[in-house]
């Protein structure tokens, strides 16, 4: 029995790092389309995929009242959280490099662990907050400020990390009340409202590459999407969430390929803190719980 759980954990962790590693594709995706269209249209794209990911994920579960919820307040809520959040990271990535981009990212855990702290009661205990001080070390080292050299854009992803981390404190609560299809409708619909109301308004034609990126969009996170379904499946949460700091080795690397980017030594320093930080954390408060 203990071989079968471990063989399913094993399964679960090869599942995940090659779901972080499409959502690393992804970005890439991403990153290039904001050369040719805006923020606003490559999200619309994002969520009229997840829209039909919602259906599919409807029939594979034989719910016919997926569009039901039990608390529309927290679905909206939570919606308006991934707008937010989504925003913010394509956004990051027009002005910054991807690795750049990521190291920030990778302080979300750390911050979902306060946010859980002030919004969940969840109780802290000395080591995991020793880990997330070291965690906001690792972001002042990339932020650099009174060097001369800070860059205020490098403050995108970390407005982002912060919704980001909104968002899944109320999709763990949202997990409680609602099926996963459930949620995935509601936040696909109010992406796909949202989004076709403002690219009216911000509108770049269609180019050459449009296709080709807009579908790359959509099938690398498609793909990223359920292999993350089926390493859930597989493990528990906690087992999986670790594996989400390859996502920066993937950028630095990817980011040289594609866009010839070097990160500096301040990224890579603090990058590498910060995810030391987060791993321990996440380690220890496993052990603890």
């Amino acid at each position: 029995m203990i071989r079968f759980i471990k063989f399913h954990e094993n399964i679960g962790a090869i599942f995940a790092i090659l779901a972080f590693f499409l959502f690393s594709i992804l970005d890439v995706f991403q990153k290039y389309g904001t050369i040719f269209h805006t923020v606003f249209q490559i999200m619309l794209c994002k969520y009229l995929f997840l829209f039909f990911l919602s259906l599919i994920e409807s029939v594979r579960k034989n719910n016919k009242f997926f569009w039901k919820t039990n608390n529309i307040k927290l679905q909206v809520l939570r919606s308006i959280l991934s707008l937010l959040e989504s925003g913010f990271f394509i956004l990051s990535f027009k002005y910054l490099s991807l690795a750049s981009a990521h190291s920030i990212q990778a302080f979300t855990p750390l911050i979902v662990i306060v946010l859980a702290f002030i919004f969940l009661k969840e109780k802290i205990d000395t080591k995991t907050w020793i880990a997330v001080a070291c965690g906001f070390i690792g972001v002042i080292i990339i932020l650099r400020p009174g060097l001369g050299i800070f860059d205020i854009k490098i403050l995108i992803p970390l407005v982002g990390a912060f919704f980001l981390s909104l968002y899944q404190i109320t999709t763990r609560l949202v997990s409680y009340i609602d099926a996963n299809e459930t949620s995935l409708f509601f936040t696909s619909i109010t992406g796909i409202i949202t989004m076709s109301f403002l690219v009216n308004f911000y509108w770049i034609d269609f180019s050459s590459q449009s296709f080709f990126i807009f579908m790359g969009i959509g099938i690398f996170y498609s793909l990223g999407y359920y292999c993350q379904v089926i390493a859930l499946s597989k493990s528990p949460a906690n087992k999986i969430q670790p594996f989400h700091f390859t996502s920066f080795f993937w950028a630095v690397i990817f980011g040289y390929i594609f866009y010839n980017d070097i990160p500096d030594k301040f990224t890579l320093i603090g990058a590498i803190v910060i995810i030391i930080a987060g791993i321990y954390a996440l380690k220890f408060k496993t052990i603890s719980n």
